[in-house]
């Protein structure tokens, strides 16, 4: 035996008990298991990790390996890449301190399977062999465990797979809208007929919802149901509602519904006969019904295309 191999050896003997027992008894075997990854395909340890189950330095362990570098082929022991040290240490939650990996100044080494049995041959002591056994008995527990679940791990698989080809089918759906959206203006009118009460609430909801700052509604008839459309605002969106001074809208109605979406202003006006929608001071749409009544009867809906005509009807309210 070499002076190198009776100091590892030696320092291997130290970690043993009072008693002369290991004290990596049974009990610690889940730990060993924590430490084996997965790396190119294949169960390995680091030689850090061995190291500190042997109770040696990380050199003295690839120092003595080096020594009888003939037994530790490709397939035993092989040198990580930088990418793959740090997918590994992205996985491992112990700290650097903890595990004495931090300063170094190389790549790990990782040993297989087969790489961890040699080293009780080069170790040379009982201690290592009890270690490497226990060692081994955890690579063999983890492909047992692996086995058993094989078809688990294939459903889980399987359900990722399918996972991934929703989404892409779902963010295809979503680019095809979107580019619909993008080459096509909406229409600058719509007239709705009798009956179609759901389109014509869909339509006027989304006119509310494109409002950033405010929102001004000139209608003689209102009541709660025109709170619903209105209810459908960006929070944060003021409301202005300008009807016929005998409203069916009392002002329990009005608190009712600024107790949940601030903030409602009714004003009062007979001054209009046709209903008209403005968003944020410039954007006005003639509506011909009530909104209340939307969809009850025929009517139709109708974006004023004159850039003056927001602000004109804004300013004969003021007077």
């Amino acid at each position: 035996m070499t002076e190198e191999e009776k100091g590892l050896s030696a320092s291997v003997i130290k970690t043993e008990g009072a008693s002369g027992g290991m004290l990596l008894a049974p009990s610690n075997e889940p730990v060993i298991r924590n430490l084996i990854y997965t790396v190119r395909g294949t169960q390995v340890m680091l030689d850090s990790d061995l190291a500190m189950l042997y109770g040696v330095e990380t050199k003295a362990l690839n120092q003595a390996v080096r020594r009888n570098i003939n037994r530790f082929p490709e397939r035993f022991r092989f040198h990580l890449t930088k990418e793959e040290s740090d997918s590994l240490r992205s996985q491992i939650v112990t700290s650097n301190a903890e595990n004495g990996r931090g300063g170094r100044r190389y790549m790990p080494y990782a040993f297989t399977e087969q790489g961890v049995a040699m080293l009780s041959a080069v170790l040379r002591s009982e201690t290592a062999i009890r270690v490497s056994v226990q060692i081994m008995d955890a690579f063999v527990e983890m492909r047992h465990f692996i086995a058993s679940n094989a078809a688990l791990f294939e459903q889980i698989r399987a359900v990722e797979l399918r996972q991934l080809q929703y989404q892409k089918t779902t963010d295809e759906r979503f680019e095809r809208v979107f580019d619909y959206m993008e080459t096509h203006e909406a229409p600058k009118q719509k007239v709705f007929f009798d009956g179609q009460i759901y389109d014509a609430f869909e339509l006027l909801v989304e006119l509310v919802q494109k409002a950033e700052r405010e929102i001004v509604l000139i209608d003689g008839y209102v009541d709660v149901g025109t709170l619903n459309i209105l209810a459908k605002k960006a929070p944060g969106v003021a409301v202005i509602v300008w009807t016929h001074p005998r409203t069916h809208l009392t002002q329990g109605d009005v608190d009712t519904f600024n107790a949940q979406y601030p903030q409602l202003e009714v004003r009062h006006s007979t001054a209009f006969h046709d209903r008209f929608l403005i968003l944020d001071g410039v954007e006005a749409y003639l509506v011909g019904a009530s909104l209340k009544d939307a969809g009850k009867k025929s009517f139709g809906i109708a974006r004023l295309e004159d850039e003056g005509a927001a602000n004109a009807i804004l300013t004969c309210l003021k007077q």
